[in-house]
């Protein structure tokens, strides 16, 4: 760990990007190529109304593909998260039930799609003159789902438990079967594109083969039959860590079912008719998807040099390594759009051929929707940027910006206004406006950078003060802001002669994680309900869980020393397997926290409550994401005071007098 901590913040950035982003671009590539492989083949063997057929099914799949990484993306943050923790077991039960719950999801989206594709058709925007083929293609494609969902949430925890390159090597070997299989399938036997189909299933059944044989020789933990049994807290908690690849995933699914349907609207009223838009419009989304790939691997790869060298206070670093993302992702997007300008037949010939509405359509669809597509190297780098440096809102806003916000309006109103041209135009409005957003919030982030520095205030750790008491006692404490937790805990210290630890362990986590003492004090404890965004792209642990498994680290240490106090950071959580432990939960009423608010914090009367509600919602969240459990609920602790009802002395005392009869047992 700390070797490579030291690397992120000192090798040269170009060499660390480079590191980073190859693999992720080539396996983003080979994932969007795993799409276009069929269109080719239909397109030259089937015609247009073939690649037409597979957009409609395109969106069915999207949805079974998001469940998968919602498993497999949140199984790999557990089992990254877990071990950091030294919880093995845990891991274990986590990644089993990610594929248990992964295999009861596949098979019932395959029964409901088998049932209901005809309606689903539907809802994609399929047209009469498409049917015929999407029912032939799908029927077969929703088959090969369980293998597709199942293999995809055991690749991302191959890749979470060090083995980057039998993942990827799992990938491209369903990649390069599918287009062995397709030529044969479609021209060799005629099977149009049942057998595009049929060539994608076996594919899939391929790479999921190789993934379960990898369970055998997982190098981080050992599965066995009492894992499998699914527990809901654990299933609900890894969902939870993957939902920022559910919503991307689904959001994709949205702008897709609108584009199709608003296409089959306005294109029956154009010459183009509602098929050789549908069709163009899909072919060019992948061609353009595979560019996305190459600037979001680019991004992607920055991700652990910002996240480490922002939380370490190297700013330098951090507007070298950004500035050095912006570079190459611009020069990527101006080369793209060079392309999509000069020879859009070129790019859509490869697809097969069609009359001259359709290459017409085609060379629109590139230069008008695609006009502004040289913005897109700053807007999906600054979205990937405020993932790294734990901005969630800012993240948010610019991920789902573009997609949701803005692109399905304009599809709307534009589409509304000027027909099938408007849906074109709806494409540069939302890229100009997403960039305009992102180059606003970046300048101003940039400006901002490492001013604002706070204090950190650091109190003494007196580590061999002896302590009266007989057996080793350890107290935490969990608190609302501005119930008198802190004081509480500092009264406590006093009259049982033990340590108290608060901020003082700030400067042990920083050593430990090479992060700056100013951006743990300002970070730890504050999880957003926003914060889930964060975990798109990360290979590893983010700054926030890095901060949870370092903080459980340095409790863990210090309570093996003497009794002592801890307040807050989930101590109740991570020591409960102690025996000799009191969990306390302090709380008061509105009033008294807003008093002592004003009073000591010195914040404006006005303000306080408002402050006091966030501050206590984001520690609830914090705790909930790192424990599952309610933050404010009696079960996880001994005792739960109203500081106010008793006072903060009274409250003292009897909490001195609990720990006196725990030390005498």
């Amino acid at each position: 760990m700390e070797k490579e901590e030291n690397i992120l913040g000192t090798e040269k950035i170009g060499k660390l990007i480079k590191k980073f982003a190859v693999p992720s671009i080539i396996s983003l590539v080979v994932n969007s190529l795993y799409n276009i492989v069929d269109q080719i083949f239909i397109g030259w063997g089937v015609g247009y109304l073939g690649n037409g057929a597979t957009n409609i099914i395109f969106p069915l799949t999207v949805v079974c593909l998001a469940f998968a990484l919602c498993f497999g993306d949140g199984a790999s943050a557990y089992l990254s998260l877990k071990l950091g923790e030294k919880k093995k077991k845990e891991a274990s039960k986590g990644v089993a039930n990610s594929i248990v719950v992964s295999i009861i999801i596949a098979v019932a989206l395959c029964a409901i799609s088998l049932i209901f594709l005809p309606q689903l058709l539907n809802i994609f925007g399929c047209t009469d003159a498409l049917r015929e083929y999407a029912t032939e293609y799908g029927y077969i494609i929703v088959m090969g789902l369980p293998f597709m969902m199942i293999g995809t949430t055991l690749n991302s925890v191959i890749r979470a438990d060090g083995s980057p390159k039998y993942a990827m090597a799992s990938m491209l070997a369903g990649a390069i079967l599918n287009i062995i299989l397709d030529p044969i399938f479609i021209f060799v036997f005629n099977m149009g594109v049942a057998g595009a189909a049929i060539a994608t299933v076996i594919s899939q059944i391929l790479g999921f083969i190789i993934n379960i044989a990898y369970l055998k020789r997982l190098k981080s933990i050992e599965l066995n039959k009492d894992d499998f049994k699914v527990q809901p807290k654990v299933a609900i908690r890894v969902a939870s860590l993957g939902i920022s690849s559910f919503i991307t995933q689904m959001s994709i699914v949205v702008v897709v079912a609108v584009q199709n349907n608003l296409l089959r609207k306005y294109g029956v009223n154009s010459r183009f008719g509602a098929e050789i838009p549908i069709t163009v419009f899909g072919i060019v989304m992948k061609i353009s998807q595979i560019v996305y790939s190459i600037i979001i691997g680019v991004a992607a790869g920055s991700q652990p040099i910002l996240g480490y060298n922002y939380g370490a206070g190297k700013y330098d670093r951090v507007k070298q390594t950004l500035k050095t993302v912006l570079t190459i992702n611009v020069v990527i997007s101006i080369i793209s759009f060079i392309l999509y300008q000069t020879i859009p037949d070129k790019l859509i010939s490869i697809f097969g051929s069609g009359d001259s509405n359709y290459m017409e359509f085609a060379c629109m669809t590139f230069r008008i929707y695609l006009m502004l597509c040289v913005f897109n190297g700053v807007q999906i780098s600054s979205g990937i940027f405020f993932q790294a440096i734990g901005k969630s809102a800012k993240s948010a806003i610019l991920s789902l910006s573009r997609q949701i916000v803005i692109l399905v309006p304009a599809f709307f109103i534009l589409g509304h206004l000027f027909g099938i041209e408007g849906i074109l135009c709806a494409g540069p409005v939302a890229d100009g406006i997403a960039f305009a957003v992102a180059t606003t919030l970046l300048v101003f982030e940039m400006k901002n950078l490492g001013k604002n520095k706070r204090q950190t205030e650091i109190i003494v750790d007196n580590t061999n003060i002896d302590s009266p008491l007989e057996n080793h006692v350890i107290i935490t404490i969990a608190r609302e802001y501005g119930s008198g937790g802190r004081y509480v805990g500092k009264l406590i210290s006093d009259k049982l002669g033990i340590n108290l630890y608060d901020k003082n362990f700030i400067i042990k986590v920083a050593e430990k994680t090479g992060l700056s003492t100013e951006y743990i004090e300002n970070n730890e404890q504050k999880r957003s309900n926003l914060a889930g965004l964060n975990n798109g792209y990360y290979t590893g642990l983010s700054n926030e869980d890095e901060l949870f498994v370092k903080e459980a680290e340095v409790i863990k240490e210090l309570s093996e020393k003497q009794s002592c106090v801890i307040i807050g950071r989930c101590a109740d959580f991570v020591l409960k397997d102690r025996p000799n432990i009191i969990k306390v939960f302090i709380y008061s009423n509105k009033e008294n926290k807003i008093k002592r608010a004003t009073e000591i914090y010195g914040l404006d009367k006005k303000n306080a409550e408002k402050e006091i509600t966030k501050i206590n919602k984001l520690r609830a969240n914090h705790y909930k994401h790192y424990t599952g459990n309610e933050w404010n609920s009696p079960e996880n602790y001994d005792i739960c005071v109203n500081s106010d009802t008793l006072g903060v002395e009274k409250t003292a005392e009897i909490i001195c007098e609990m720990t006196k009869n725990k030390a005498l047992c």
